[in-house]
């Protein structure tokens, strides 16, 4: 067997350079061959998954989180040839949603997975935004979820706990705004704290968000909150951790092949984690559109 294996030599103090060096005798053990190509630029990963010869290669295997997934993802679903072949994420984020939903946590457990070679369908979700397709795996946020992840951009000193701080400063706030919903062919018109939808369980570091979705049925899950107290608020945050959040009837939940969002101001959007475009924007589920390895 033949793979790709995608590095970044710079990020995380030469994290990606570690984590390869663990998982090569992985591969080694079963004599698969590897080829192996380091990142230089941002983006770069997204190129190669665009570019790459696929001919003869049984996967390509990027070491990182959420982001290269995406950027890997996007490169594939884009490439000119349509070509397409498994991906092996080796852990090696700091969110690592997907791989919460895959329970490969552990880059050794990721890479033993890639050479057992047992595959899975998943679903992607293409979005347009701006003029633009983007493809999205994770999720799409909207509201006070994203305007938490604008603040703690502010205060990354805080390490990790700068999420949790800039929930808790917006739920303080507590802006509700006028937006109107699309959810395959109903539209709700209404004041919204926050909307997320989801194509994975989790987001963030390990928030079970989504507890119903599953990562191929065709179905993207959308999470509402119209209003809440303050209290109400702050009693939801930690249920997220765990999922039970979604018995909480402040909230609603709703599983689409279809979502949109339409606001009077460009609002921006968490696309995968990060803050890329603004409303209005529609999208659709990509049913079994990219094979994954799995454990």
């Amino acid at each position: 067997m033949k793979y790709y294996l995608i590095v970044n030599p710079y990020g995380g103090g030469g994290k990606g350079l570690k984590i390869q060096k663990k998982i090569q005798p992985v591969f080694e053990s079963t004599g698969s061959k590897l080829e192996i190509i380091n990142t230089t630029h941002s983006g770069h990963a997204k190129e190669l998954a665009q570019s790459l010869d696929f001919n003869g290669f049984d996967g390509i295997c990027p070491i990182g989180g959420d982001g290269t997934m995406h950027e890997v993802i996007n490169g594939m679903m884009q490439r000119e040839d349509k070509s397409k072949i498994p991906i092996g994420l080796i852990t090696g984020g700091t969110g690592n949603s997907f791989m919460h939903d895959l329970e490969m946590l552990d880059p050794i457990d990721a890479a033993k997975a890639v050479v057992g070679g047992k595959k899975q369908s998943i679903d992607i979700v293409d979005l347009s935004v701006g003029g633009k397709q983007i493809y999205i795996f994770n999720i799409i946020g909207w509201g006070l979820v994203t305007d938490a992840g604008i603040k703690a951009e502010y205060i990354r000193w805080l390490g990790h706990n700068r999420y949790t701080v800039s929930a808790a400063f917006e739920v303080l706030c507590k802006k509700r705004r006028p937006a109107r919903l699309i959810l395959d062919d109903k539209i709700y018109d209404d004041n919204f704290l926050f909307i997320i939808a989801c194509n994975t369980k989790h987001t963030g570091k390990g928030m079970k968000m989504a507890p119903k979705s599953e990562l191929d049925d065709g179905l993207l899950d959308v999470i509402v909150v119209k209003d809440a107290s303050r209290l109400e608020l702050f009693n939801l945050l930690p249920k997220v951790f765990d999922g039970t959040h979604i018995s909480h009837p402040r909230l609603e939940y709703f599983q689409v092949k279809k979502f949109g969002i339409e606001s009077e101001n460009n609002d921006p959007l968490n696309i995968d984690g990060e803050i890329n475009g603004t409303t209005p924007f529609i999208s659709n589920v990509v049913p079994s559109a990219l094979e994954v390895f799995i454990k």
